[in-house]
């Protein structure tokens, strides 16, 4: 299996596996490219590499990861096998012996691959041309949706170092490209990058950035992989590329460069500044707005003098994104067990844009043990972020999530099962919660033994407002009738008025159309980035002292709200430039 140690080797190896088109035809980074790229990862096509790139001599190059292939292409099995070797050594090493130590000599000689290696600029391409005059305005920046402020580096790895402590951060953190030498930078509440501009300020000293746009595939991953704080992306990458990561140190400048990089653009995020960014279309599927957000101040670039520009297109799931991150959980899925001893398996939804609905598996050896496991899990890293949480003790297939949901509501008790986390922190681009950066979060448990069986068909009759029912699942329904401008509080309604022709259903969904539980992706992307559990959740309820007891059904208000950013949707004129140029890009899918 081929180890891609640049951006070339990968796309080499595309060529020859007839897994990438090159576009001729002159293309425009403002929304077109975006548009082509969306029609082919919905077919699960091919990666693109445009050559002939309106307003740029650079080649952009998309959709590298768009299907599995092509993500065990990027990696091969190595990787996912040494978490699963490093993992089972565990009980063999501990306590380590000479003998178990030479039962595991071939995990130790992979663990002797992992680092970093220094080597000099003539080995070193993306140092091939170093310059201070330049423009990030000269990037073929992909403008994705119509109504982004600017275009936007969309697979950025940023590079910084905590201003006291010997560690690094590299991360994928939106880059707005604003000015020539001025870029923003999406610095979110819980990202690594943003708590080392955090100890920066407090010392009222600008934090020095490197920004790196290319390189071995296995950075894309290590930037976005959902890594413990102690564990340092570049070794992670290094594990990915099965061999020590090339950089190249350059005078003048803090921190050592990917040699393998495509461009490299140093520079620094002073502190207490705060400007405008966004509003951007992104991986949930609708824009988040315009707020405020540190700024990347570009002092120096380099680049290989054949560079090329790689990019992706986030939007409404499934994307790119989605891929990468079904192999990465894949991948850390071994890990989870050593991590929170307890749960046995977990999955977070990338229809959901992987911060809204995690499942876990988990164990359950006396009275709610689950629910311990689960609040381990709201505590762990970027999972603090999940807003609904589902666990059972029963071994499902997490993936299908009919299968959790299922195994879920059968032993589901909403007296006992059921806990609302008010007033937390969320996800920076989900807006249910009503107020930037906060909102709620709820755990969800069915334990033990089943307590019923489930309803697979509605037959309750006619309910007044509601034009059209659908199960999901066993024991979950889906409605739509009454829109939220027309009656905002039609859930509380319906929970009033048809209580008893909803009570064989344990969860019931209020939606703008009920034709979403037709399909996995389709119902995971609307019902659950659709509603804040503290505001949208209804159920009746008492309250023993401190304790509320709910009772079912437990109905969920998920149709788009007025205040609620705008969904994305690709701008009638591009469609049209799209279609009558489609036959010229000579795509085959």
């Amino acid at each position: 299996m081929l180890v891609h140690h640049n951006l070339r080797s990968f796309i080499k190896q595309l060529k020859k596996e007839k897994e990438i088109v090159e576009i001729k035809t002159e293309t425009d980074p403002y929304l077109e490219i975006p548009e082509i790229h969306r029609r082919v990862i919905d077919e699960q096509g091919p990666a693109l590499l445009f050559t002939n790139v309106k307003g740029s001599k650079t080649p952009v190059v998309t959709n590298l990861f768009g299907t599995p292939r092509r993500v065990d292409m990027a990696f091969g099995p190595k990787p996912e096998a040494f978490v699963k070797q490093a993992v089972s050594a565990m009980d063999t090493l501990v306590p380590p012996t000479p003998k178990a130590m030479w039962q595991e000599k071939s995990l130790f000689k992979q663990l002797m691959r992992m680092g970093m290696k220094n080597l000099p600029k003539s080995k070193s391409p993306v140092r091939q041309i170093e310059t201070e005059s330049f423009s990030m305005q000269d990037l073929p920046a992909l403008t994705t949706w119509h109504h982004d402020s600017n275009p936007f580096v969309t697979l950025p790895l940023v590079y910084t170092e905590h201003p006291d402590e010997n560690e690094h951060n590299l991360g994928m953190y939106r880059i707005e490209i604003k000015e020539p030498k001025k870029t923003g930078m999406h610095w979110q509440i819980h990202k690594g990058g943003g708590f080392h501009h955090h100890v920066a300020e407090q010392k009222n000293e600008p934090l020095p950035v490197t920004l790196f746009v290319g390189g071995p595939p296995a950075l894309i991953v290590s930037a976005i992989a959902p890594l413990p704080e102690a564990v340092p992306e570049l070794l992670f990458g290094s594990l990915l590329l099965d061999d020590k990561l090339p950089m190249t140190e350059v005078p003048d400048h803090p921190h050592r460069l990917l040699a393998e990089a495509e461009f490299a653009f140093g520079g620094e995020v002073p502190p207490h500044i705060r400007e405008p960014e966004g509003p951007f279309g992104d991986h949930y599927g609708y824009y988040s707005l315009a707020h405020d957000f540190p700024v990347f101040q570009v002092r120096k670039m380099w680049r290989r003098k054949d560079a090329i520009y790689p990019a992706t297109i986030v939007g409404k799931p499934r994307q790119e994104d989605y891929f990468i991150g079904e192999y990465l959980q894949r991948l850390m899925s071994p890990i989870f067990p050593v991590v929170m001893n307890g749960v046995k398996d977990l999955w977070t939804y990338g229809e959901t844009g992987f911060h809204s609905l995690a499942g876990a598996v988990v164990r359950e050896s006396y009275y709610k043990e689950g629910l311990a496991h689960a609040l381990r899990i709201m505590g762990e890293g970027q999972l603090t972020l999940t807003k609904f949480l589902m666990v059972t003790d029963k071994t499902v297939e997490l993936a299908h999530f009919k299968e959790l949901m299922e195994a879920v509501l059968e032993r589901f008790q909403p007296e006992r099962d059921l806990l609302i986390l008010n007033d937390t922190s969320m996800d920076t681009l989900d807006y249910t919660g009503r107020k930037f950066n906060v909102g709620s979060k709820a755990i969800m448990t069915g334990l033990g033994e089943p307590k019923r069986e489930l309803s697979r068909e509605y037959t309750g009759g006619g309910i007044p407002g509601i034009t059209k029912v659908n199960a999901f699942c066993g024991g979950c329904l889906v409605l739509s009738g009454t829109t939220y401008e027309e009656d905002e509080h039609f859930a509380s309604h319906l929970l009033e008025t048809a209580k008893e022709q909803l009570s064989d259903w344990q969860m019931v969904f209020l939606t703008d159309d009920a034709d979403i539980a037709q399909s996995q992706s389709t119902f995971l992307w609307t019902a659950f980035t659709r509603f804040d559990p503290s505001y949208d959740l209804y159920a009746e309820a008492d309250i023993l002292r401190n304790n509320i007891r709910y009772k079912g059904p437990i109905i969920i208000d998920a149709r788009m709200k007025p205040f609620y950013p705008d969904e994305v949707k690709p701008h009638p004129d591009i469609v049209k430039k799209v279609d009558d140029k489609w036959k010229k890009y000579r795509i085959k899918i």
